[in-house]
């Protein structure tokens, strides 16, 4: 057991680095590793069976740590993605690989319909380590790629239950599943545990997770932190796997409900090296499962497979990216990130093989295809990489540390058309800037007209440190992007907690996700401008300035009076709702009152006169 670890973790040393250095990336690193320590050309290793369910475990910990970079609300903000362009996606695959399996192979509907859905799903290790470490997770492509992926995830659990209605076996007398602890009881009485654990999961995620971490925490011993954490990812995996559910699915819920927990942070250093070392193994098996000998044999048939099938999952998924209006320049990537055989293929095929709906033959052949696809999805992304640099100007970089003159009065993180607005004044009233920006573009154009404006991210801390962040007096965000804003927040509160923060605002939603982080002087982006065109709107439309000027303010304060109010009830949709409308006709009798009070007032004047 030790040399085997030895072997796989020397192969990791040697093959990864080189890999990275060549611009091949990690993931295909380890995947040339475990095909040279594989049982078809060094030998070191043989059958990956047993290694192959060990390693899995890295995908359950990498979408616990997805989970955890997810609030619930981000969630419900890709429910359309999820169910419609996910849904869509497995649909028209399966549908399409039915037909081609069934009419062209001449292969019996049950087993062109297995293969259909199996050869749907892609690989969500590859496709979000990849993502993620190209930078790309967060943009257009890569949150519609993970939306894909987490529907297909899920669409394994129905998978898992329609396989048996369409095998040829007898279940009668088949070897039941012992791992399985509901399988015996009615498939109504399923749906409900299965409901009710993830119930549960979620309940002990909010409710008894956060104290117990909490608890731990205060003791200060580390290894007992990390210990917990491990267990309670283990064990929610366990608990989905003994009713027959997916692990991934469960841990991904504990971790989209912990993550709005003040230990989230903790949680992901905690479990970020395990699953570095469990996915690094699962791509290592993942090689060394490639039968080279039945490669060669079955070339010809294999290749055209392979083909085959990256060239359907692309059309469809290309088509896909169109008809949810996807930008032009995101749909290659969104396509390329999902266009290969996923590793839940094979745990549908050690299913499919049991049931005898795929023959030992074909078994071999789809696992195969499904490995190649994976091996070959690396090098699309490299590629896909390389089209869409093309032309690019190349990205400087950031400027380093020493460059950056600190300051003890203001640091800008962003200096757009929002940024400069606040600079000028400032600089107006002899205040000492210290401005960061990421634009290149918008950098060159500043530095032409003689601004000090230094490029940088001002999430990196060593550049935020390097702008004077321990000394300065006022630390202005003004990006014009949210999750980027929020996240310079938490990392100026964490480590300089005396440095004062002003805020640009994105919209309402932004200003509560301030607001529950103790940001209390932000300014939403378009909300004065817009109601100052209100304002004017209304002397347009016969009012006489005054009371257009007297309204325009009365509106700002309960505005802003609504936005406290309200921000404790956002994302409860229902008494926000209610709140909305409260607040709404409150704002039409105070306008009312204001303007008959206005009346009085000014036909008591006249008298007077």
């Amino acid at each position: 057991m030790l040399e085997m670890a030895l072997i796989y973790l020397v192969a990791a040393i040697v093959a990864v680095p080189i890999a990275k250095r060549l611009g091949l990336g990690s993931v295909l690193g380890y995947l040339i590793a475990g095909i040279l320590i594989g049982p078809f050309v060094l030998g070191l290793v043989g059958d990956q069976t047993d290694a192959m369910h060990f390693a899995e475990f890295g995908v359950v910990m990498m979408l616990f740590l997805v989970g955890l970079e997810l609030q619930p609300a981000r969630l419900w903000k890709l429910r359309h993605s999820i169910v419609g362009l996910g849904g869509l996606q497995v649909l028209l695959t399966s549908a399409l690989f039915f037909i081609a399996v069934h009419l062209v192979l001449k292969l019996r509907w049950e087993t062109a319909l297995a293969i259909g859905l199996m050869l749907s799903l892609s690989s969500t290790a590859i496709a979000v380590q990849t993502l993620t470490e190209k930078g790309w997770i967060k943009q257009e492509a890569g949150q519609n790629a993970f939306s894909v992926l987490l529907f297909q995830d899920i669409a394994v659990i129905p998978i898992l239950a329609l396989l048996p209605l369409v095998a040829f076996s007898d279940l009668t007398n088949a070897t039941p599943n012992h791992t399985n602890l509901i399988e015996h009881y009615s498939a109504s009485i399923q749906v409900i545990v299965s409901l009710a654990i993830i119930a549960a999961i979620v309940f002990a995620g909010k409710y008894i997770a956060a104290p117990v971490f909490r608890y731990i925490a205060e003791t200060r011993i580390r290894e007992v932190f990390t210990m917990f954490a491990l267990f309670l990812v283990i064990a929610i995996a366990v608990l989905m796997q003994k009713i027959g559910l997916s692990p991934a699915l469960g841990t991904f819920l504990a971790g989209v409900v912990l993550a709005e927990s003040e230990f989230r942070r903790e949680l992901e250093v905690d479990i970020e090296p395990f699953k570095g070392l469990l996915l690094g193994l699962f791509f290592i098996t993942v090689g060394a499962s490639i039968d080279f000998p039945l490669f060669v044999s079955e070339f010809y048939n294999v290749s055209l497979f392979v083909i085959a099938l990256i060239t359907i999952k692309a059309l469809v998924l290309w088509a896909l990216a169109w008809l949810f209006k996807i930008k032009s320049k995101q749909q290659l990537l969104f396509t390329v990130a999902l266009a290969q055989g996923g590793e839940f293929a094979f745990v549908l095929l050690s299913l499919t093989s049991s049931l005898e709906i795929l023959t030992t033959e074909q078994t071999k052949l789809t696992t195969l295809v499904v490995a190649i696809s994976m091996l070959m999805a690396p090098m699309l992304m490299m590629l896909c990489e390389k089209i869409i640099n093309n032309g690019n100007s190349k990205q400087p970089k950031f400027d380093s540390p020493e460059k950056i003159e600190a300051t003890k009065n203001v640091i800008i993180a962003g200096y757009g058309r929002f940024g400069q607005v606040i600079g000028r004044l400032l600089t107006a009233q002899g205040y000492h800037l210290s401005i960061l920006d990421h634009s290149p573009n918008q950098i060159d154009l500043l530095r032409r007209f003689g601004s000090k404006v230094y490029y940088g991210d001002a999430a990196r801390g060593d550049l935020l440190e390097a702008s004077g962040a321990s000394d300065a007096q006022l630390l202005v965000i003004a990006i014009d992007d949210a999750d980027k804003i929020l996240e310079i927040v938490k990392i100026a509160q964490k480590y300089y907690p005396s440095l004062k923060i002003a805020a640009r605002a994105i919209d309402r939603r932004h200003a509560y996700q301030l607001m529950n982080l103790g940001i209390t002087t932000f300014k939403r982006e378009t909300f004065d401008s817009a109601l100052n065109l209100g304002v004017q709107a209304l002397t347009l439309l016969g009012n006489n300035e005054t009371e257009s000027q007297r309204a325009g303010k009365l509106f700002a304060e309960h505005d802003i009076e609504s936005l406290t109010t309200l921000a404790e009830l956002w994302g409860d949709d229902h008494s926000y709702g209610v709140a909305i409308k409260q607040r709404t006709e409150d704002l039409k009798q105070v306008l009312s009152k204001d303007k008959e009070a206005q009346k009085k007032l000014g036909t008591c004047k006249n008298n007077e006169t």
